[in-house]
């Protein structure tokens, strides 16, 4: 190290209030973070999946009363409530998925490197953003 250089600082353990406005954290980290959130909200809205796998097969009514929750609404919640919440289940859903898969490859092939690392990250993330905004057209009627 030359004498001109300054050291880089270590962050051993972050402080809330001191650290976490100049601490920049990784794609890679950032993508992980999410995938924890995505089976979060996943684990969190099981009982609003089940109900919604309920009606649309249980009969021709239930399929009613299934596609008008989108469009009237459900008990007090109005339709696009619904509508924002199954959006968010999309996402969850797409993203896990797409991390969960970028996960297995680097665990399949020892792909560890920094490089590897964040351009997978910019993957998953286009992907998952890109196939919800398609998906999320599509159930807010745009085609």
């Amino acid at each position: 190290m030359s004498e001109t250089a300054k050291p880089r600082p270590e962050f051993r353990n972050i402080n809330i209030f001191t650290d976490v406005r100049t601490y920049r954290l990784p794609l890679a980290g950032l993508v992980s973070i999410l995938h924890r959130v995505s089976g979060a909200i996943m684990f969190v809205l099981l009982p609003f999946i089940i109900w919604l796998f309920d009606k649309s097969v249980s009969s021709e009514i239930s399929f009613g009363q299934f596609t008008s929750a989108f469009s009237a609404g459900l008990w007090f919640f109005p339709g696009w409530i619904i509508k924002l919440v199954a959006l968010a289940l999309i996402w969850a859903y797409l993203h896990h998925l797409i991390a969960g898969v970028r996960h297995l490859y680097m665990d399949a092939t020892h792909s560890v490197t920094k490089e590897f690392g964040r351009s997978s990250a910019v993957v998953t993330l286009v992907l998952s953003i890109g196939l919800t905004l398609i998906l999320g057209a599509k159930l807010f009627g745009l085609y």
